[in-house]
C-alpha cells in the first residue's frame, strides 16, 4: 500500500479548513489535519467549524470536492481549568466529516489532574469513533517519551494512541530502541519534518524552530528514517512550519514542496 500523507495546519498556519484542503487536493495529499478547536492565541483566526455553519459547508464541500479525507482535528489541549467537554463540538463535527483521530498534548504539571482529564477526553471521543492521540511537545509539561507512555498505561483506554512528531522526539532526546515497547496498537499517525541536529539549549530557541522555522525532511539532522523504521506503517501529518518560506512562497508552493521533499527522503 503506498505511503500516506496528510497536511497539518501549522505547516499552513492561518489558512482556512476549505482552502487548505483544495491546497492538499492540488498538492498530491491523502489527507488534511485540520485546528477546528478555537485555542485563543495572539492573531489566531477561528476557524472553529462547529460554531460556523458556512465554514463547514465550505470544509465539507472541499472534502468532496478533492477526494481528500480528514485525518484528525487538534489540539484539546490538557491544562489547568480545562473543562474537556467544551472539545466535544469539535470532536462531533470531525466524526461528521469522517476523521478518525484528535490530538492532544498536556500542559499543567498536576500528574493526576491530567491523567483524569485525559481519560475522560477519550471516554467523549470513544461514542464518536475517535481515538485521542497524546504529542508529548519538548516544552510542554509532558514532554518526552517515557512521560506519555506514563499516561497511556495509566488510563487504559483502547482508543487512547501515541502521537510521535520527529522533531520533539529528536529534541527530547528520546532512543528510537525505547519505540520497540510501545505497543503497535498505539500508533495511528506521526508528524514528520526535519530541523537542525544541534538541539537548543533555551527554550526560547526551542520555541522559535518549533513553532515556525522547521525544515523540509532531509534538509536537517534528524534521523527520521531511524525514527519511523522503529514504528508500523502509518499514514505521516507532515506538520512543517516556516514562516518565512510562506511568506516568500505562498501555502500552496510550501505545502507541495513539504510533500515532494518527504517522498524523495523516503525513496
Amino acid at each position: 500500500m503506498p505511503r500516506q500523507f496528510s497536511l497539518a495546519y501549522l505547516t499552513v498556519l492561518g489558512c482556512p479548513p476549505p482552502e487548505m484542503t483544495y491546497i492538499a487536493g492540488r498538492s498530491g495529499y491523502d489527507f488534511v489535519s485540520l485546528r477546528p478547536i478555537y485555542m485563543g492565541l495572539p492573531g489566531e483566526p477561528n476557524y472553529a467549524l462547529a460554531e460556523n455553519k458556512e465554514l463547514y459547508r465550505q470544509t465539507k464541500k472541499a472534502l468532496s470536492d478533492t477526494g481528500v479525507k480528514l485525518l484528525d482535528i487538534e489540539l484539546a489541549r490538557i491544562h489547568d481549568d480545562v473543562d474537556v467537554k467544551q472539545y466535544l463540538p469539535a470532536m462531533e463535527v470531525a466524526a461528521e466529516l469522517g476523521g478518525s483521530a484528535v490530538l492532544s498534548s498536556i500542559w499543567t504539571s498536576d500528574r493526576n489532574y491530567y491523567i483524569e482529564r485525559f481519560a475522560e477526553l477519550c471516554d467523549y471521543a470513544k461514542p464518536l469513533g475517535l481515538t485521542v492521540n497524546l504529542e508529548y511537545v519538548p516544552i510542554a509539561s509532558v514532554s518526552n517519551l517515557a512521560g506519555a507512555i506514563d499516561v497511556l498505561r495509566t488510563v487504559k483506554r483502547k482508543n487512547a494512541g501515541l502521537m510521535i512528531d520527529t522533531h520533539h522526539f529528536h529534541r527530547a532526546g528520546d532512543k528510537v530502541e525505547d519505540l520497540d515497547e510501545v505497543p503497535r496498537e498505539w500508533f495511528h499517525f506521526a508528524h514528520l519534518c526535519d530541523a537542525p541536529a544541534e538541539i537548543p539549549t533555551e527554550k526560547e530557541e526551542m520555541t522559535r524552530i518549533l513553532r515556525e522555522a522547521r525544515l523540509y525532511c532531509g534538509e536537517g539532522g534528524i534521523d527520521i528514517a531511524s525514527i519511523m523504521n522503529r514504528m508500523p506503517e502509518v499514514p505521516y501529518s507532515i506538520e512543517l512550519p516556516h514562516v518565512v518560506r510562506v511568506k516568500e512562497i505562498g501555502y500552496m508552493e510550501h505545502a507541495y514542496r513539504c510533500l515532494e521533499h518527504a517522498k524523495t527522503y523516503f525513496a
